[in-house]
Order: structure tokens, then sequence, then C-alpha cells
């Protein structure tokens, strides 16, 4: 069992001095602080401080070809990626081209028949449509010889991509990635989604200067705020201030009822509250109901739904791909079942990386597995699963302390035969191997993970607010809390105290509830997925909820961790 150790966050005095001064609410200010919020100016997250389109890298050149496009009628084809984020990208990119008057299609890979991204075979789908401009969401980046034969079809190629490139970029007309070399954009966190935002901004400045508007017609582009906020949170983002901006202006949207019919319509088959809407419900309600469509079926569902202005069509999307996400949560289940099995007969195996297969594994569906997998040992996974023509696909996770591309980078250094393909982030990645050289994999990547942690990285670390006093364990706090937006690079508060245990029991043989004191006040409190018993004294780590039932709500501990104090 992998050591778990609790750790107080740092809360910089002059920074919680001058939030407190600035009329932010202690425990507010606090948690701030402790993020990096450092004074009053950085509470202010209006559309108004976004980053300017034109200090993204290519968003210029990219809004300059797109209008000279749109003038000359010429036909273009977004190529999207089969998750949330390049699902919102690709209704984003569509929606607001054709506010601009263009001619606009789009296509999406099957994950299984044609894999990732903008590829040879992608580009001759593509050319059925006989497009003049081809443009890229959420993807492209590493598309060399896909841009190459697009190109050769006369094509011209703007990728717009978050990922962190090659060695060498592609041959493009314009690249627009934050991550590429030279580009001083100040948000390298940026989310495909907003990467395609930020060209929207630029072209349709570009036309203004044209005077395409000078008869008013304007499109709105923050009426398309849901979907960036939808895709930043789904694609797991680091909310820098830049995104905490969008998202924050995405989510007041999504509250008042501004907007997608097909985002309202997956509210409404998630059973969660649009009016009340917050990042959570984006990032686990919302979201995996998406991605459902590109892990089990095709991603046209789930772009269609967001596309679509018919509301009866838009519920119709959204109950299919209800239904689709149940069919993977089953999916999931039963491939956790097999990845436990395997994990016991690796029980005394200490390897640094972890590399799971099983032949019936679901392409779909590993990289949920890798991630589950991850969270139970704390350590850098990658779950493979068969496709085509001897060749096994992979997706990892992996812990603080590994940066997964720049891991399979060093592989493909001291093994350059092992990949055949490899992509990703630091904390996830893609990659395709022959399947005969799995167990030389395993061996490679478990050496290059050890050589690049440290044995504390290797512990569990809970980094929490610090202590709570029993007046702030209040619904007050709670409502607070759910008022701000939260995710990651800026985690929900977490909290830890030591509690009694007055009462606990198992509700329906998973979950651990529980009746705590602290100072003699009582708690409820909830273990979700945790069926040991508690001892008598805990130091557990929470976060606040509002629970509601029958019309009342109350403040209700979920604990992430606890062990005797």
């Amino acid at each position: 069992m992998t050591a778990t150790a609790i750790h107080p966050r740092s809360v910089p005095p002059r920074a919680l001095a001058a939030l407190t001064a600035a009329g932010v609410p202690p425990l507010l200010a606090r948690l701030l602080a402790a993020r990096g919020v450092e004074d009053a100016s950085g509470l202010d997250l209006s559309l108004s401080m976004l980053l300017p389109p034109e200090t993204l890298t290519g968003t210029t050149e990219a809004a300059q070809l797109l209008a000279d496009a749109i003038e000359a009628g010429a036909r273009m084809v977004i190529v999207a990626d089969y998750d949330c984020d390049g699902a919102t990208a690709c209704a984003l990119g569509v929606r607001a081209l054709r506010a601009f008057g263009a001619d606009v299609h789009y296509l999406v890979p099957d994950r299984v028949a044609l894999g990732y991204g903008l590829t040879p075979p992608m580009v001759e789908l593509a050319a059925e449509l006989a497009p003049e401009v081809l443009i890229t969401v959420d993807n492209g980046i590493a598309s060399l010889e896909g841009v190459a034969a697009a190109r050769a079809h006369g094509m011209s190629t703007i990728i717009t991509d978050h990922h962190l490139p090659g060695d060498t970029l592609p041959d493009a007309d314009v690249i627009v990635d934050p991550s590429q070399p030279g580009c001083g954009f100040q948000s390298k966190a940026l989310a495909g989604v907003g990467a395609i935002f930020y060209v929207m901004l630029a072209l349709r400045a570009e036309l203004r200067a044209r005077g395409a508007f000078s008869g008013g017609g304007e499109p709105n582009l923050a009426d398309l705020l849901d979907l960036v906020a939808l895709g930043t949170v789904a694609d797991v983002a680091r909310l820098d201030r830049n995104n905490r901006i969008l998202v924050t202006q995405g989510l007041r949207r999504i509250r008042a009822g501004r907007m997608q019919p097909g985002v309202r319509a997956l509210f409404t088959v998630a059973r969660r509250e649009a009016a009340r809407a917050n990042a959570f419900d984006l990032g686990f309600a919302v979201g995996p109901r998406l991605n459902a469509a590109g892990r089990l079926a095709d991603m046209r569902l789930g772009i269609e739904c967001l596309l679509t202005d018919d509301k009866d069509r838009a519920l119709a999307l959204a109950r299919e791909l209800d239904r689709l996400n149940q069919a993977r949560r089953a999916i999931e289940t039963d491939m956790q079942g097999t990845a436990h099995l395997a994990l016991e007969a690796l029980a005394d195996d200490e390897s640094a990386g972890v590399v799971l297969f099983e032949p019936d594994w679901h392409p779909g569906v590993i990289g949920l597995v890798a991630g589950r997998v991850r969270e139970k040992l704390h350590r850098p996974t990658i779950a493979f699963a068969r496709g085509q023509d001897g060749e096994l696909k992979g997706s990892g996770r992996s812990i603080p302390g590994l940066h997964l591309k720049d891991a399979l980078e060093l592989l493909a250094h001291h093994a350059p035969s092992l990949m055949l393909r490899f992509g990703g982030h630091a904390m996830a990645a893609g990659l395709t191997i022959r399947e005969e050289n799995l167990a030389a994999f395993r061996a490679a990547f478990a050496s290059v993970a050890a050589s690049l942690l440290e044995p504390a990285d290797l512990e569990r670390r809970i980094d929490t607010d610090g202590a709570l006093d029993t007046a702030d364990i209040s619904l007050e706090s709670a409502r607070l809390l759910a008022s701000e937006v939260w995710g990651q690079g800026f985690p929900p508060p977490l909290f830890d105290n030591v509690f009694r245990v007055e009462r606990q029991r198992i509700l329906k043989d998973r979950h651990l509830k529980l009746d705590l004191t602290l100072n003699g006040v009582h708690f409820d409190a909830i273990h979700f997925n945790h069926a040991e018993r508690a001892p008598e004294l805990i130091q557990a780590a929470y976060r606040l909820e509002i629970n509601e039932y029958k019309g009342v709500s109350n403040v209700q501990l979920l604990l992430e961790h606890f062990e005797a104090a």
C-alpha cells in the first residue's frame, strides 16, 4: 500500500492581508492566497482581462487566411478530435464560421479505424468534400504526414492545437498552438477549444476591419463561451487566470440559461441543474456523456448535439449520449475488475511504472482504466488494448513528478524501435506499439520511470488547506466555496481536522457513512467507495458539500482520506 502524507498548503501572508483588506471573506482569502492570487486585481475575471488574441502566435495569420477564404466563398473542413475538448472545439468553430458566412463542414476520425489526428487517410476523406482550407482543432501539431498529404491535394492548412510539439513542426500554412516554439502567449494551459476560440476572436476583428459588419449583424462570440468552459474543464486543462476567466464566463452564461440547446439537453439527461452549474458538473456529468460517443461510437453524435438549434433533436441526441455513457460505465467496471486481478498478480512488483494489457479490453476505455489504476497504486500507468494489424493502442496516466510525454521521448531515444507513435501531455499520453514488443516495452517503461522519479514522488501526497474552525464548517461556507470556479491547477478546497467517530455504518456495501464530532459539534460525513470502518479518532481530509434532502439543505463532509489520529 502506498503511503499517504497530508501536507497543508502555505498561505503567503502578504497576499492574505491584501485580499482581506479588499473585502474578501477571510476563509476565501486564505484559499485564494494559497493558490497564487496575490491581490484584488486577481479577482477580476471579466472578459476584458483575457489575454489579447494577437499575442497568441498565428492567430493574425489564421484570421487573414480565413477572411480571404470567406470572401472567396472557399469551402472549409474542420478535422476534430474524438474527445470532449475536440467536440466542443469543432462545434465552436463550425458555429462561429457559419455565423461569419463561411461554407464549413467537419470530419472526426473513428478512434479504432483511423486513430487520432490529421492522418493521410483523414485527408483522403476530407478530399471527398473538396475543401480549399483544412482546419484542425485539438490536434495537428504532430501531423507531419497529414499536412504533407493535404498540401499535395492543394489544400491550405491551419493547425489549431494545444498539445506539445515534437522536434519538427508540420509544414502548415499557419500553426496556432501556445506550446509551439517561440510563442509568447502567457497561457500555455489553453485547451483545444480555447485555441479555436482565440482564432475566431482574431477572425472577427479581421472581418470587422474589412467592413464585413458595417451593416450590422456582428456575431457575439461570447455566446459560445459555454462550449469553451465545457471543453476546458473536461480536458482537465490547468485553470490559470486566463482559463479561469473563460470557464467563469461560460458558467455564468450557463447559469443564466444562455447556452447551446445541446448543452442544456446534456444537463437535463445528467439530472443536473444548469441554473446552479459548476465546474464539477462540466467535468464529471456533462463531459463524460460527450466523451462516451468518442469512446464507444462516433463523436459526430456529440458534435451534432452541440450544433443543432432544434431543442427536441438536441434532447434526443443527449439521451443517446447518456445511453452510451451508461454502456461505457458497464464496460469500464468490467475492465477494472480484470485490471484488479492483474494488479493482484503484480502485488510484489515494485516497478516505478505499470503497464497493463488484456486482449478483450475496449480501446475507448483504456484511458479511464489507466487513471483508476494510477489512483490506486500512485504509479504512472499505461493500459493497452488491441488495435489493428498486430498493434496495441495504449493510453497512459501519470503522477506529479513524472512528465509522461517526456518519459516516452526518453524511452524512444533509448529504444527507438519499441513505439510506432506517441504524443500527449505531462499527465496523459497516447501511444501505439507492436504486440510482440509488449514485454520489452513494459521493462523499458519501468526503467525510464525509475530513472525520472525520486522516492518522495512515489509517496501519495494530499495537499490540504489546513484545519477549519467549527464555525467555518457551515452551510454558508459551503455555498461560498461552491460559487467559485475550481479545477486543475486551482484545486477545490480540501481541509483536514481530527474528528471523533461517534457512529458509522456501511451503505450499499460500498460507502462509509459517519457521524463525527469536533469540539462537541456533530457533523454528517460520507466516504464514497470506501467500505472499511474507521477508528475512534481520525485525521480526515474532506471537502464541504451541500447535501439536499426533501428540500432541506445541510453541510456534509465529503471525506477523501482518513487515517488513525
